[in-house]
């Protein structure tokens, strides 16, 4: 009789195939604290006191419809960054959906309602990780809800990251629509 040798790992994969179960690789990277993000973002700011979210539902409607899409400010928290008793601007937390999980994120507002700086905290997707080089960021630094803030327009997408560039983008756009209407008023 003849035995034949089937490598164990051929064996394994098959009896976890026939068990239903399916092995995947799982791509998560938390970049940032918000505490260590807030600290970067105002690096003079000797306090980060929490700012309520108030809006009405006339300035909900009016933001949705200059940001071009649903506002979604459940899962947003607004610190103002403070030195001593003067204002230095905003810091907002937000997350969106990439292409299957979750991506978080924080803005930095100037008291003017301008971006100062875009920081991913979190990056849970297995492509689209480029969102977070600094070059792509710094597109939206200076810029308002009187830019676009599109993709393709005066944001540039990223080959092999289109969900998550259009994702943050809006995401990002909310925020300064927000921040334009609900801060300086204008």
């Amino acid at each position: 009789m003849r035995y034949h040798s089937i490598p164990a790992v051929v064996i394994c994969a098959a009896a976890a195939a026939s068990a239903g179960l399916v092995v995947t690789q799982v791509y998560a990277a938390d970049y940032l604290s918000i505490a260590d993000a807030k600290k970067l973002m105002f690096a003079d700011a000797t306090e980060f006191a929490p700012y309520p979210l108030h809006m009405s539902a006339d300035q909900q409607k009016a933001i949705e419809a200059k940001a071009g899409g649903p506002l979604r400010p459940a899962g947003w928290v607004v610190w103002q960054a403070k030195k001593g008793d003067t204002v230095l601007g905003y810091v907002v937390t937000d997350a969106v959906l990439g292409k299957f999980e979750l991506i978080s994120y924080a803005v930095a507002l100037n008291t003017d309602a301008t971006i100062r700086s875009v920081e991913i905290l979190a990056y849970r997707e297995s492509h689209g990780f480029e969102v977070r080089n600094q070059a792509w960021r710094n597109q939206f630094v200076g810029k308002s809800a009187k830019a676009p803030l599109r993709i393709g327009d005066d944001i540039a997408n990223i080959s092999g990251a289109t969900l998550s560039c259009t994702h943050l983008t809006d995401g990002v756009r909310r925020i300064a629509t927000w921040a334009q209407l609900a801060l300086v008023h204008a």
